[in-house]
């Protein structure tokens, strides 16, 4: 289990970013929380903030925006970013994880800014896709910077795992890319990670490049499926899906993407899936090359199981925003 830091802490005052999606929000309430001042830029119509966060209106991908509307001339100690792209398309990709943020840096050492706190991903170790090397071009900046930064990558969301909840409960067999042991992961709840990147305020052993997960070994998609059944009283239904079935796809979608942007979008999102489908969410060892769960630290104490317990109990709501992957 990673370092849970100093008990005491000095209140900072802190600039957040990707305040109004799902860890952007539990990032703000955990920061409220430990007493820190938390001013939130958020796009225009955002909702959704806790109580206790200033809101600032602005578009973060505009310097003059965020200048004048959110910093407005006035001194921060700490950024904090849980802005990504929503798509994961190369445009978006490129505009959201690099180029606002290269803004965003910009602007906060202005502001006065030390230190930087960063939610990227653990995927970026073995980058294949534009929003990995997007989130890796600003990686690298923040660290050439100069400032105290703390990049966190986690492994994979309970909501980026839940998606196959509705069709086990109508009866559908769970899906599975292989035999459903191709890739194993730690998964993170929202709250969780929200409290991990808080904790980086106030712990100075946090800074680097951060991978984290949650607690508990690592598990499989059959795992996942087996429990879902459990927890709803059906016996265990899986399809198989060959891996081969998504290259052809991508094949075929890359092929027509040549005269259709359209099409060239959804031969990204195939990428995307096969990457999901094939590659464990878990520190990798280049030396080894492979994989390594024991190598993969843990932090806080919702679990999976948990979260589709209740989940399949009616205590919690299935909100999947845009972290559906399969």
């Amino acid at each position: 289990m990673t370092s849970t830091g100093a008990a005491s802490h000095t209140p900072q005052r802190v600039m957040l970013l990707g305040a109004t999606g799902a860890i952007g929000r539990a990032t703000a309430r955990a920061l409220l929380e430990d007493g820190h001042e938390v001013i939130c830029f958020v796009r225009p119509g955002a909702e959704g903030l806790p109580e206790g966060a200033g809101l600032r209106i602005g578009q973060v991908t505009d310097a003059r925006s965020l200048r004048g509307h959110g910093f407005r001339g006035e001194r921060f100690d700490v950024l904090v970013s849980c802005l990504a792209s929503r798509s994961g398309a190369p445009e978006d990709a490129w505009a959201i994880d690099h180029a606002a943020h290269v803004t965003a840096l910009a602007e906060a050492r202005r502001a006065g800014v030390r230190h930087v706190v960063l939610l990227s991903a653990i995927c970026v170790q073995k980058p294949k896709l534009a929003f990995q090397h997007a989130k890796l071009a600003f990686e690298t900046e923040l660290i050439e910077s100069g400032l105290a930064h703390s990049i966190v990558r986690p492994t994979a969301y309970f909501k980026s795992l839940s998606g196959q909840i509705s069709r086990v409960r109508k009866g559908k067999p769970f899906l599975l890319f292989g035999d459903g042991r191709l890739t194993a992961t730690k998964p993170i709840s929202d709250a969780d990670l929200g409290r991990y990147l808080a904790l980086c305020l106030r712990d100075p052993s946090l800074r680097g490049i951060l991978p984290i997960g949650g607690p508990g070994p690592a598990i499989t998609p059959r795992e996942q499926g087996e429990w879902l059944f459990a927890l709803l009283g059906q016996e265990p239904r899986f399809r198989q899906v060959p891996v081969a079935m998504l290259d052809a796809i991508i094949a075929t979608l890359s092929a027509l993407g040549r005269l259709s942007p359209r099409l060239r979008a959804k031969a990204e999102l195939a990428r995307i899936g096969r990457y999901y489908a094939t590659e464990s969410m878990l520190v990798w060892d280049e030396t080894r090359g492979c994989y390594d769960a024991d190598a993969t630290p843990s932090f806080g104490s919702d679990t999976l199981r948990g979260h589709y317990a209740a989940i399949a109990a009616g205590a919690a709501e299935q909100d999947l925003g845009a972290h559906r992957v399969f």
